[in-house]
């Protein structure tokens, strides 16, 4: 696990399911779950705006539920 700045999510209420976020290098955000702290998503800003974007409109919701 990197030793970055990551920042617990204000809507991780649980210390068991919490999501982070980090700025990495050469201009990515990346994301990660405290389950599975290895497993890093990298993005660049304009996706992972567009990502957040989707979860708000609950569009990962409706692809479950289809």
């Amino acid at each position: 696990m990197s030793t970055d700045n990551w920042r617990k999510s204000s809507y991780s209420p649980n210390a068991a399911n919490c999501v982070y976020v980090s700025a990495g290098d050469n201009h990515t955000v990346r994301l990660r779950e405290s389950d599975a702290p290895d497993a890093i998503l990298t993005a660049t800003p304009g996706t992972f705006s567009a990502f957040i974007r989707a979860v708000k409109a609950d569009v990962f919701g409706r692809l479950a539920a289809d």
